[in-house]
């Protein structure tokens, strides 16, 4: 198997590399400029030339309030890119894995016994930003182009990169108190957990949609207080409502997604979100 990894500079590309190696799987990553998805005529040039039996796009235009003020983008990057590549794939007989978001849903979550439950693969989906909306579209555009997918929907992910652990103990560096929002829930999820379940999945011809991330939920004001307590470190933690906290994209307020599919695979390697967050933090220390 021969798999080829796009958007390999970001957190998720990064850490596929790391197991694709790990694991003996001969593998290439690309990055832009060099690989840019939307230029479908270059990308045909290469998947040609390495002729992979698997391509993972964890290319993306990820910035929600950047996709909010520039829709021609987002879609150009996070819609019309996993078109050309599944238009490529489904040409040449490569499986693909399309990364997506829990954004393609409204974010009110689903009550069932007075109470809200976690979004499943099968669940309608209702994006309520450009976003999740070119996200939504990249999954459409998929599915239609080819039968041979795997669309994988994460949420609160966190890597070798730019996330949210990484920017609360930057700002604990020189605030005495943070406000965290408290009235948005998701599921905080490694890379090296994403990762590991791809790597599984790909190994399957169990094709379809997936949901990929770690268990429990939290929200990000419960998510900081884990980070500095893990941390060690000593500050004060304010929680503030969304309306409180001006954003310019509003953010969903429940995002809990349930493996459901991994499950029925019995290939659900993910760890509960704190277990997988007190490695990171190990892992932090020491790099």
């Amino acid at each position: 198997m021969k798999v080829l990894v796009t958007g390999s500079n970001g957190q998720l590309g990064r850490e596929l590399s790391i197991q694709l190696k790990e694991k003996n799987i001969n593998f290439v990553g690309y990055d832009i400029p060099e690989f840019d998805i939307t230029d479908k005529a270059a990308i045909s040039k290469i998947i040609t030339k390495e002729e992979p039996d698997v391509i993972i796009n964890c290319g993306a235009m990820t910035n929600v309030d950047g996709c909010e003020t520039n829709r021609d983008a987002a879609f150009k990057i996070n819609a019309e890119g996993p078109k050309n590549l599944a238009e490529i794939a489904a040409e040449k007989d490569i499986v693909l894995v399309q990364v997506s978001t829990d954004y393609v849903f409204d974010g009110e979550g689903i009550a069932q016994n007075g109470q809200l439950r976690p979004y499943v693969e099968t669940d309608p989906i209702n994006p309520k930003t450009v976003y999740g909306d070119s996200k939504a579209a990249g999954e459409k555009y998929v599915a239609e182009a080819m039968d041979k997918y795997f669309i994988v929907r994460t949420a609160w992910l966190y890597g070798d990169g730019n996330n949210f652990v990484k920017t609360m103990l930057r700002l604990a560096e020189n605030h005495p108190q943070l406000t965290v929002v408290s009235d948005q829930v998701g599921s905080p999820t490694s890379t090296v957990d994403l990762a590991r379940a791809i790597i599984e999945l790909i190994q399957t011809d169990a094709y379809g949609i997936y949901h990929g991330t770690c268990e429990g939920q939290c929200s990000w004001y419960d998510f900081a207080v884990a980070i500095f307590e893990k941390s060690g470190v000593k500050i004060d933690v304010k929680p503030v409502s969304s309306e409180e906290y001006a954003s310019p994209t509003p953010r969903p307020h429940y995002s809990v997604l349930r493996n459901k599919g991994l499950e029925d695979l019995k290939i659900n390697v993910f760890r509960p979100w704190e277990e997988a967050l007190s490695e990171y933090l190990k892992w932090l220390k020491e790099n």
